[in-house]
């Protein structure tokens, strides 16, 4: 028996599910455009009941995200954030905790986590990625959330 899931471009739920988008303040002119990226993937798929929170940077997405998740508002969240390299260390470790506490998150809560956080080595690298089109990564990002909870939909956790 095979079960065919709809993959993000033909994806349409049924009912449509409540999803949650936390976005950091940090780099909002590059944030801002990945979550109107964000938005308008999920409009376009009748998404509409989307709750968008702030996050002071890309470092407090994960707890942000997983009380979400543990709230049992939300079938899914998309976290939305910018890191650029500069001159320091700053970028590594603040890269790799925002990534490491998203998939914590998201395997301790059974609840897509989505990443949409852009590292990049440059401004123009984030400012390309953010842009109204279709490889803005807010849309990305949105698209595996609702795809990762059509298959938990469809894939029952065992009792």
């Amino acid at each position: 028996m095979s079960t065919h899931i709809p993959v993000a471009p033909d994806l349409q739920l049924s009912p449509a599910p409540k999803v949650a988008i936390v976005s950091s303040r940090f780099n909002t002119s590059i944030t801002g455009g990945l979550k109107n990226g964000a938005l308008e993937w999920l409009q376009e798929r009748g998404i509409t009941d989307v709750d968008v929170y702030d996050a002071p940077g890309a470092f407090e997405l994960p707890l942000l995200a997983q009380r979400l998740a543990k709230s049992g508002q939300y079938e899914g969240v998309i976290c939305l954030g910018c890191v650029i390299k500069g001159d320091t260390a700053h970028f590594e470790f603040i890269s790799l905790g925002a990534t490491i506490g998203i998939m914590q998150a998201q395997l301790a809560t059974e609840v897509p986590i989505a990443f949409g956080i852009l590292t990049t080595y440059t401004e123009q690298q984030a400012v390309d990625r953010s842009r109204e089109d279709a490889e803005n990564k807010g849309r990305e990002a949105a698209a595996a959330c609702v795809e990762s909870l059509a298959f938990l939909r469809n894939v029952p956790a065992r009792s």
